[in-house]
């Protein structure tokens, strides 16, 4: 006898369900690697003392000083470019969209050399604010252009102008950094994207915009689904199609605004995370932010700990590992890429 037709969405919500929960225990033993793995390895046992009960010894220092930070960074740089991922492939319908298709990588980019040769800033936490004020410039313009198209800021609009302005701003970096030695020392540390050399006044500085992204991007979870069926059934469903796009867009600003001017510009976890989690969950949004909200974080902090690995006491800078990792693993997904259904 076939199974009823209502026993369907329940298995679908059961995969899911051990999906995701598969998700935060990966997310889980990534932290604690993060924690623990380095050129000085340790025992679970020795980071647990370290975090609850700190002694002033070596282990504390190295878990404390060193460790948190970036793993406090990474979990949140993760987070948001994955989210800020899943919203630019919606909002652009572009299977192969990511932070950079709207030019907010290249405003975070302008901002940072802005700050090191006109301002002087030497600090990274100095700059990250004009990296967050320059992608969220360079989003708010791209959105403005586009909305003042004949088509307003469909996909194909947005996805130009963002083309236009991220090819404009990377000239002007590219010219800055030419004429002035010390600014392309500054920059060359930043660009290469990864968590060390970070405090925790880094993630705090963040944090604020991620956590705003992060909400706008719960609101607009609904009307995404409905923009993948086209305009014209969004609206016959209810939705307010500029709204959904305004607040997609906001929230997948301040998501890599702040990711990109605390880490750098780190490739593939916003374009890989996002097809990883369709695959493992299926097309319906709420869960799809919901996974690569925990897919994301456990990439950048596994890409962090195998760059510490591989030659230590020197280290790899995560955002070359991301896109070693992150390549292939989107080459396998394309490859076994098929239709699927919220």
């Amino acid at each position: 006898m076939a199974p009823a037709a209502g026993t369907r969405p329940h298995r679908r919500t059961g995969r899911r369900l051990a999906v995701t929960v598969a998700a935060a225990l990966a997310l889980v033993l990534a932290v604690l690697a993060s924690f623990a793995l380095g050129s000085r390895s340790l025992a679970v046992a020795q980071v647990f003392h370290a975090l609850v009960a700190p002694d002033g010894g070596e282990a504390t220092t190295i878990v404390r000083e060193l460790r948190m930070p970036r793993t406090a960074l990474g979990l949140t740089v993760g987070l948001a470019l994955a989210v800020a991922g899943v919203l630019l492939q919606a909002l652009t319908r572009n299977p192969l969209a990511e932070p950079r298709i709207l030019g907010i990588s290249a405003g975070a980019s302008f901002g940072v050399v802005l700050a090191i040769s006109v301002f002087g800033v030497s600090t990274l936490a100095g700059y990250v604010w004009f990296g967050i004020a320059g992608a969220l410039g360079a989003g708010v313009l791209v959105f403005a252009v586009a909305a003042r198209a004949r088509d307003g800021a469909s996909p194909v609009t947005l996805a130009l102008v963002g083309a236009a302005l991220d090819a404009s701003l990377a000239s002007v970096v590219y010219a800055l950094l030419s004429i002035d030695a010390r600014t392309f020392e500054e920059y060359r540390f930043w660009v290469v994207g990864g968590l060390t050399g970070r405090d925790m006044s880094v993630a705090a500085q963040v944090l604020p915009f991620v956590l705003a992204g992060l909400a706008l991007a719960v609101l607009v979870a609904r009307g995404l689904d409905a923009l993948a069926l086209g305009d014209d059934v969004a609206r016959g469903l209810g939705h307010r199609i500029g709204l959904v796009r305004l607040g997609g867009g906001a929230a997948a600003v301040l998501l890599t605004g702040a990711a990109v001017a605390a880490a750098g510009p780190i490739a593939f976890v916003g374009l890989a995370v996002p097809h990883l989690a369709r695959a493992l969950v299926g097309a319906d949004h709420r869960w799809t932010l919901a996974v690569s909200a925990l897919l994301g974080p456990a990439l950048l902090l596994g890409a962090d700990v195998v760059g510490r690995l591989v030659d230590p006491p020197g280290e790899v800078p995560a955002g070359i590992v991301t896109a070693l990792i992150g390549a292939p693993l989107l080459a396998v997904l394309v490859r076994r890429a098929k239709v699927v259904t919220a």
